[in-house]
């Protein structure tokens, strides 16, 4: 039976290149069910090429954008311990609520961008770019307030006076920051979903070293301390901005989907604004909810130390979790670009191995991960402070960051997942009800109630997390990607020429 099918001889002969294999002749071999274990590993193989040219630039452009904020909190770290916390606070509790509304919002372009280049629908791709900038922009006005006035919002909930007027500090040195992620992560996404990815990552490094020697003119140059660190971080940024933005314009492999500023993108705004809001609420839910941590340690006695134990171990706060999370999240962004592009082309089948061979991939490394962070525990620490209270607190939150890094292999991947194939809106409610309605109560009561302190904060986190991966499991174990394939091709129909239909699955 397999040595019948008309494809198999291309695909199992041993000097094929992966790179001549097509996403056409897969998904028609896939149809054949009686095949050996060497031709899935050659799939394997082939998919988890593409999975790499796609994730290692997007992993490198994740990890330097990081590195930006790692080298501005590394030289306030060694200002003191109070600025430290500060800027930790306004990272988490201010930039962390517009990092979420950014990543959320430019998630519902992954989708739409990413169904339409698979379906070779090139046209739609800018249009919907430049409205996800415009809905961008007002977002980040609108967030402009919080950033001014975060030293009476952070005293609101809780955090100390001298805490919250550092935050203050540090989160208006960050206002033009906001603009800047404005304009850059649809930028990154309409990039991302045609396979561009290369260039994102060279133009990152170079604005990483240029970050680097402003950042130390500024702080120990200069001296303009907290308040010079974070302009000198919203400098760098829009240098990003303003990089991509011009290989975006100018470079011929953007000439097909950037055709030029359109007054299209004007064009009922409406619709696309309530597409992009389930998307919003799904990754803001995911984001906060980890930020969460980190300004609830600041409520426990002894605010400093558990809030920097937190900071160092937390995922958005230089630490060993956030930089497996950048591998995650990289991964996560080619399953998403994947998936979408697979299932607007109609291909379910390659969609679904895609699925199988990231998680496989992505597990791998997190095991990888979650042994070095055993292996080094507090080593990064001594990075950024050297506070042996602060090191011992870490110390003792090493287990559980060992199990938070392991869950990162699985959970992000998922998310990836769901964005591709536009299922935004439902995992936006399963977010909410893992997470806020059983994950933050527990982490809470242990905190509080108990003598475990921010490591019973970080366990009622963790049993949220467990419930949403599971659940997140049981949805893409249960999809039927021909229904899925059917789905993409009737968004993009119905959309027809106008870009501005809703794309995206409604609960």
């Amino acid at each position: 039976m397999e040595n019948q099918h008309p494809l198999l001889p291309s695909i199992l002969h041993s000097t094929a290149k992966l790179s001549d294999i097509s996403a056409d002749e897969i998904e028609e071999f896939l149809e054949h069910k009686n095949v050996s274990f060497k031709v899935y590993l050659k799939l394997f193989a082939w998919e988890s090429r593409l999975l790499w040219l796609l994730s290692g630039a997007v992993i490198i452009v994740l990890i330097f954008n990081y590195m930006l904020g790692f080298v501005t909190l590394m030289f306030v770290g060694h200002l003191g311990s109070l600025e430290l916390a500060g800027a930790s606070i306004a990272s988490v509790g201010i930039q962390g609520l517009a990092y979420g509304v950014m990543l959320g919002m430019a998630s519902a372009v992954e989708t739409v961008c990413g169904q339409a280049y698979g379906a070779k629908r090139y046209a739609v791709m800018g249009v919907i770019c430049q409205r996800a900038i415009l809905l961008h922009l007002g977002a980040a006005f609108l967030l402009s307030f919080p950033y001014w006035f975060s030293g009476p919002l952070l005293k609101a909930i809780g955090q100390s006076e001298t805490i919250s007027e550092q935050g203050e500090l540090f989160a208006r040195g960050l206002i033009l920051q906001l603009y800047a992620l404005a304009i850059s992560c649809p930028m990154q996404r309409f990039l991302q979903a045609q396979n561009i990815v290369n260039p994102m990552a060279y133009i990152a490094v170079s604005v990483f070293i240029v970050h680097v020697v402003i950042t130390w003119l500024v702080v120990d140059v200069l001296g303009y301390g907290l308040f010079g660190a974070a302009m000198a971080q919203s400098f760098s940024w829009w240098l990003l901005v303003i990089t991509q933005g011009l290989y975006v314009v100018f470079s011929p492999w953007c000439k097909e989907t950037w055709t030029g500023f359109s007054m299209n993108a004007f064009n009922s705004i409406w619709p696309y604004f309530k597409l992009t809001v389930a998307s919003a609420v799904m990754l803001c839910l995911e984001i906060w909810y980890f930020q969460g941590l980190v300004l609830v340690s600041g409520l426990l006695p002894y605010a400093t130390v558990s809030l920097d134990s937190i900071s160092v171990c937390d995922n958005n706060s230089m630490n060993y979790w956030n930089w497996d999370m950048q591998f995650m999240l990289g991964l996560a962004a080619a399953a998403s670009v994947r998936v979408s592009n697979e299932l607007g082309a109609g291909h379910p089948r390659v969609a679904k191995m895609s699925v199988i061979v990231v998680n496989m991939t992505s597990i791998m490394f997190s095991t990888i991960i979650c042994i070095i962070v055993l292996i080094f525990r507090v080593g990064l620490s001594k990075l950024f402070t050297s506070d042996s209270e602060v090191i011992e607190a870490v110390s003792h939150l090493t287990p559980l960051l060992a199990i938070s890094v392991w869950l990162n292999g699985i959970q992000p991947i998922l998310s990836g997942v769901a964005v591709g194939s536009g299922w935004q809106a439902v995992v936006a409610y399963v977010n909410l009800a893992t997470y806020y309605c059983i994950g933050l109560p527990i982490g809470c009561i242990l905190g509080f109630k108990t003598s475990l302190q921010a490591a019973g904060i970080w366990w009622g986190m963790i049993v949220g997390v467990v419930l949403q991966t599971f659940s997140l499991f049981i949805l893409t174990a249960r999809t039927n990607w021909n229904t899925e394939v059917a789905k993409a091709a009737d968004r993009l129909k119905e959309a027809g020429n106008r870009v501005n239909e809703d794309l995206v699955d409604r609960p």
